[in-house]
């Protein structure tokens, strides 16, 4: 059976809206995008490219799909590292909005019942699920217990407002640390499963 990977680039109280760019997600009236660039490093990126060699298909939500759609088929050849995955794997796309065709080669629009199409989608045969970005589809996996591993790189800032990883009234789940790893930022790269 497959396993779902959310990797996620976070702070240390749990945003995860707009880490890219100043205009990427300005919901809420959020004035702090593009907070994660100065936490990158080289640990980081060699953490981020193995995820992504590790990925069997991506999941993700629109708004991701369509920053990702908008930029990765055109990436420039030093991103290749980082495009290739992207580009070549399946893609599974939670959307209400969207419709198929999608443009972006391999994508695929998941149709009905999101948390029963990620079940099924578990149940077969290949490579783990990566979900990147795309926090309200996280939120729902969450609810319906699909995630099977976190992979989080952990920011040392508070930003104090903004879309968060884990709502309050998120289902109470124990997890375990498997891996962890200091940046030179100081940033935590921390692997957490599922207990039980």
């Amino acid at each position: 059976m497959r396993k779902v990977v959310v990797t996620e680039w976070m702070t240390l109280d749990g945003v995860v809206q707009a880490p890219s760019y100043a205009d990427e997600d300005v919901d809420g009236g959020f004035m702090h995008g593009g907070w994660h660039a100065p936490y990158f490093d080289e640990i980081s990126q060699k953490w981020v490219i193995d995820n992504l060699a590790r990925a069997g298909a991506f999941l993700f939500g629109r708004r991701t799909y369509e920053i990702f759609a908008a930029h990765w088929p055109n990436a420039a050849e030093a991103e290749q590292v980082l495009a290739e995955p992207l580009n070549s794997r399946p893609k599974y796309v939670a959307s209400t909005t969207l419709a198929e065709p999608l443009a972006w080669q391999n994508a695929t629009l998941l149709h009905g019942d999101i948390p029963e199409a990620v079940a099924a989608l578990k149940r077969e045969d290949g490579g783990d699920l990566y979900v990147i970005g795309s926090p309200e589809l996280v939120q729902t996996l969450i609810d319906h217990d699909l995630v099977d591993e976190f992979r989080l790189m952990i920011d040392p800032l508070v930003l104090g407002d903004g879309k968060r990883l884990f709502r309050n009234d998120a289902p109470c789940r124990a997890l375990h640390l498997v891996d962890n790893q200091v940046t030179t930022t100081g940033a935590i790269l921390a692997t957490y499963t599922r207990l039980g």
